[in-house]
């Protein structure tokens, strides 16, 4: 199996490669205008990261925009769970400037919208919150994630998404 890992690679750069999980290959990468790399794989994004790189998982990219040779990526972290929804919270967008960006911009595109597969903005007192239902790379199923806004209880919140992802599992409720 490594021979067809070595001709999977596709000319990447090792510090991208020697990150991989055993059954993961790089698809697509570009160099930052820093020095690191960003590379697409079918379980998420890698990044740079404390001189090396860091895969964020496609299910975790609340944002990904391409615009004057810079990708922004808002990656979303998972604050707790609400029975079996997950509650996410966005972090500060990234920015990498690619000097060579390629089909990356697309692939990523592709990739972060091919793991949605329903979305839905809900209005809630003193806000709302989206809900998201994900693939996750590497796993079967979905997940149901929630995005509150800002403002929004979050007692509501966590109601309605452990009620949402109970109907999920069991349509009959």
């Amino acid at each position: 199996m490594e021979w067809i890992r070595r001709l999977f690679r596709g000319g990447a750069p090792e510090v991208l490669t020697e990150a991989l999980a055993p059954e993961e290959y790089v698809v697509g990468h570009a160099p930052t205008a820093d020095g690191g790399y960003v590379g697409v794989t079918h379980l998420g994004l890698w990044v740079p990261s404390h001189g090396g790189v860091r895969r964020i998982g496609w299910h975790l990219i609340s944002k990904a925009a391409w615009a004057a040779g810079t990708l922004t990526v808002t990656e979303a972290e998972e604050t707790e769970r609400a029975g079996e929804a997950v509650l996410l919270a966005d972090r500060a967008p990234v920015r990498f400037e690619l000097q060579q960006p390629g089909t990356l911009p697309k692939l990523v595109r592709q990739r972060v919208d091919g793991s949605i597969r329903s979305r839905y903005h809900k209005e809630l007192a003193g806000g709302g919150a989206w809900f998201v239902v994900r693939k996750v790379p590497g796993r079967d199923g979905v997940v149901l994630q929630v995005r509150p806004d800002p403002g929004t209880d979050p007692e509501v919140v966590r109601a309605i998404a452990t009620e949402a992802a109970a109907g999920m599992r069991d349509p009959q409720q």
